[in-house]
């Protein structure tokens, strides 16, 4: 009695009855239950109406199921639901959610009856394709119909501009701020200015959002995340610590977001009392498990100097991500331990953990760093047994790693073996030709790169050619490039652009003319090109300008003993013994300390390090 009754009483189950377990299933989050329970409905014989098909397309758009939602479009076009402005904004919302945005608009289009809401749904919809154009021609064309567009219109436009950043987009979201400003509502809405500040930070105009963050009447805890995460983001740290001050004064809730953005900011800064403070307010809110946020505060220790500490993080989890290994193995390589990561990695490949791309990457710069060219190759054929050959990153990477260890024809073996090269892969290969002193090469590459394959340069393939052309004697061409990346492309001079030009003139023993390049250059620049200067004067045997270039180093640096060392090394090569004499005692008088130098040997398959003295 029990089942067949049950079953009866189902079937005769009102409408009412469905739309109500419809709507708590879906207001639940249990899409697919929702559908089970429409499915179940109609095969009771019982027919949806217009309050039944928005929830069941709602449930369809946060599944991303085209295939369950296409299946109810021909329901709502049966039942004749073609009027109804509700169902059909349901209709557009379910295919743009569902990555069908030309349908969605289809829909749209054959509408009789359009809301503002309406309007809404098809501008989020090409917003969320990030297909501005469109999405401003519909504002326009809504203004013109007589729509007046909401807080909501606008938050899906600025939403569009999440990951764009050309001049022509600038220029159109300073237009939507101008609009919003006219209608006198972007500082009392809270959503609709956060969306402003997230798309002024996306452009790294912080000025701007800092602006639209200062006149708001009230703030969320996104706004604050907003700005604190858009000032990391530039580099300014300093901001974004001084607004989480202000943060906590105002005793906003700090969220998991918030953390991240400060980890970051420590990892910029890279200062350890500042990150162990950081890292105490992660255990105090209860944020440190999240895996996340362990593999930034890996980084941070790292990035801070205090391996011990980030290996302590590491050694805490139980369940070791991709991420947390190679959070950790790159700690060990951009902290100058190469063979430590080695043997993380060891360790890594016997778990159930397998690497990606960026861990074998970070594992053949650790190769390229202890110059162990067997190493390099058994790592390279775990590449090629795994099916990594063909990831740029690795690529990138086997190439970097052949030309470290010598062999520049392995190096341009793998870079001929790229299909479709990038900006990074051509610059490893530039930079290979240039640690080997092939500089003819180098230019030939280069030279092929920006006009047979047309790919813009950067700063750093720029510091690859005057490396180059340093390494080669080739002054013309370093002057003439060093001319060009700030004629052509308006690339900015670097630290390591100016050094390599110093070095450059100075290898060819053009001293005077590196003199006038260096007192040519901004005062943050200048203290390393000194550096360069004297070397080259060592080597030339210019005492009156290296100690010119002395008195400007210990001037800009007065703690490094290395100035020193070069200066007495300099009178030693010219019998000045006196001299040389009262350099190496200014040493110990200041109490300084020299670093030894030291080599790397392989022997069978073991690394030594042996430090000049022992």
């Amino acid at each position: 009695m029990s089942l067949v009754s049950s079953s009866l009483v189902s079937f005769r189950r009102p409408l009412y009855l469905w739309n109500l377990m419809i709507r708590d299933s879906t207001n639940n989050g249990f899409f697919i239950q929702t559908l089970n329970i429409y499915f179940s409905m109609a095969h009771s014989g019982v027919h949806g109406n217009n309050l039944t098909y928005p929830l069941l397309l709602k449930a369809c758009a946060n599944l991303a199921s085209i295939q369950h939602g296409t299946v109810l479009h021909g329901h709502v076009l049966k039942l004749g639901f073609q009027a109804d402005a509700f169902v059909q904004t349901a209709l557009v919302d379910m295919y743009s959610k569902s990555s069908h945005v030309e349908s969605a608009r289809l829909v749209f289009d054959e509408m009789p009856h359009r809301t503002v809401v309406s309007w809404n749904t098809m501008v989020s919809a090409y917003s969320r394709v990030s297909s501005m154009d469109q999405a401003l021609s519909l504002l326009k064309e809504m203004g013109v119909l007589g729509f007046k567009p909401t807080a909501s219109t606008f938050v899906s436009i600025l939403s569009g501009y999440s990951n764009l950043d050309t001049f022509k987009f600038r220029l159109q979201g300073v237009s939507i701020h101008s609009c919003l400003i006219k209608l006198g509502i972007v500082h009392r809405e809270v959503s609709l200015a956060n969306s402003l500040m997230a798309m002024y930070a996306q452009f790294c105009r912080m000025d701007e959002a800092r602006k639209v963050f200062d006149l708001m009447d009230e703030k969320s805890i996104i706004s604050w995340t907003t700005m604190i995460g858009g000032y990391v983001k530039i580099g300014h740290a300093a901001e974004a610590f001084g607004l989480f001050k202000q943060m906590l004064r105002q005793s906003v809730g700090i969220d998991f977001v918030v953390f991240l953005n400060l980890i970051s900011g420590c990892i910029q800064v890279g200062e350890l009392l500042l990150a162990s403070s950081v890292h105490s307010l992660v255990l105090k809110c209860g944020c440190d498990e999240a895996d996340s946020v362990e593999n930034l505060l890996i980084t941070m220790y790292s990035k801070c100097g205090n391996l011990t500490f980030a290996r302590r993080i590491f050694d805490l989890i139980i369940e070791k991500s991709m991420l947390s290994w190679t959070s950790m193995i790159a700690g060990y390589v951009h902290s100058g331990h190469p063979v430590e990561a080695l043997d993380l990695f060891r360790r890594m490949v016997k778990t159930d953990t397998r690497p990606n791309g960026a861990t074998l990457a970070t594992v053949l710069s650790a190769c390229a760093d202890l110059g162990s060219l067997s190493m390099g190759q058994e790592i390279e054929e775990y590449v090629f047994l795994h099916g990594w050959e063909s990831e740029q990153q690795v690529q990138t990477s086997l190439i970097h790693m052949y030309s470290k260890c010598g062999s520049i024809k392995k190096a341009r073996e793998v870079f001929e073996k790229v299909t479709d090269k990038d900006l990074t892969v051509w610059t490893s290969m530039i930079n290979s030709y240039a640690i080997h002193g092939m500089g003819n090469e180098a230019i030939t590459l280069f030279h092929k790169m920006t006009t047979e394959e047309g790919i813009i340069p950067d700063a750093i393939v720029y510091t690859s050619v005057l490396l180059a052309c340093s390494h080669s004697g080739l002054v013309e061409d370093g002057l003439k490039y060093f001319k060009s990346m700030q004629k052509d492309f308006k690339i900015a001079p670097t630290v390591e652009h100016c050094t390599c030009l110093i070095d450059l003139l100075g290898r060819v023993g053009q001293l005077d003319l590196a003199l006038d390049a260096i007192q040519g250059m901004p005062l943050a620049v200048q203290a390393q090109a000194w550096g360069s200067l004297l070397s080259a004067c060592r080597i030339h045997g210019n005492v009156e300008l290296g100690e010119l270039a002395t008195f400007k180093l210990l001037e800009t640096s007065p703690g490094r003993s290395g100035s020193y060392v070069l200066m007495s090394n300099l009178y030693t090569s010219l019998g000045k013994w006196k001299e040389a004499h009262m350099m190496r005692n200014l040493i110990d008088g200041k109490g300084l300390v020299k670093e030894c130098g030291w080599s790397q040997v392989e022997v069978c398959g073991s690394h030594d390090t042996l430090a000049a003295g022992n």
